[in-house]
């Protein structure tokens, strides 16, 4: 994936530097127009994380994810979605998540509450989250996949809002790799 922004893990424990691998990174998703499937990711983001395997619930996450970096491999989809009946990406460039809680849920496994807001709205949503650490000391990656619905944020407003053309919900899904975490 090419990502320009180094995305830093916060606050560290044990003074350890953390910090998410963009190049091995990814943030993707996939709609679906008249039935097909549509994929699409992000290609610039940033995320601050801080989070101890020891104490998982106490990880704050939060992403800030530039939508003018949206890619669906075509220039034409690519500048309808910057568009203001979509992303408007000209008045909100930047669509973020921030953390509010952490539930463990063992076996590497979490849920992620928080809110995201897109294109000035803003949602509560829960995302699962799977770590697994490894392969060398301090290594980890994080993975998981959500759902939203685009129209609870005006994705596709006006002649786009008909679901029988662009589905409502979107499946995001992401993958994080991981240096400098704490053995657990």
């Amino acid at each position: 994936m090419r990502a320009t922004a180094l995305a830093l893990l916060l606050s560290a424990v044990g003074g350890h530097a953390q910090t998410v691998l963009p190049e091995a990174s990814e943030i993707r998703f996939v709609t679906r127009q008249m039935g097909v499937p549509v994929q699409g990711r992000f290609a610039r983001w940033q995320a601050q994380l801080r989070f101890d395997p020891r104490q998982p619930q106490a990880a704050e996450v939060a992403f800030s994810i530039d939508t003018r970096s949206i890619s669906f491999g075509a220039a034409e989809t690519e500048t309808e979605a910057a568009r203001p009946l979509w992303f408007d990406s000209g008045r909100f460039a930047q669509a973020q998540f921030r953390s509010s809680g952490v539930k463990v849920l063992g076996s590497g496994r979490f849920e992620v509450g928080g809110s995201l807001s897109i294109k000035g709205r803003t949602k509560e949503l829960v995302v699962p989250v799977s770590l697994a650490l490894g392969p060398g000391p301090g290594q980890g990656v994080a993975s998981g996949s959500f759902t939203l619905k685009r129209l609870d944020f005006g994705l596709g407003e006006g002649e786009w809002a008909d679901v029988s053309v662009v589905a409502n919900e979107v499946q995001v899904r992401f993958k994080l790799q991981l240096t400098g975490l704490a053995a657990p």
